[in-house]
């Protein structure tokens, strides 16, 4: 049983906080213009936002299913965006390594 319970747990989906950034290639946004890695940096900005919130909703969810049911439900139906976020997150560090040679 307590086999189960450890492997429930690892699975649940992770706090948006806790998702760390995914590498993103160097000098992936170098020819973009300043402005046009502005605007890209307010919608990445955005997405995070959005990822996290049902992000948080997921990580919520799975923490009861796994308290009453051993089963981290959102994690199994999909509703974890882990991967999404530490995407955007690493989009985000790329796009302001941009802009800081903008000036």
């Amino acid at each position: 049983m307590s086999a189960a319970l450890a492997l429930s747990v690892s699975a649940c989906a992770k706090r948006p906080d806790a998702i760390a950034p995914a590498p993103i290639p160097a000098g992936m946004y170098d020819g973009m213009s300043c402005a046009k890695a502005r605007k890209t940096l307010i919608d990445v900005n955005a997405e995070i936002q959005e990822l996290s919130r049902r992000q948080s909703g997921a990580a919520t969810a799975d923490a009861i299913g796994v308290f009453l049911t051993l089963v981290p439900v959102s994690t199994v139906t999909g509703g974890d965006r882990a991967g999404r976020i530490a995407a955007a997150k690493g989009r985000k560090l790329a796009l302001e390594a941009r802009l800081e040679s903008c000036g």
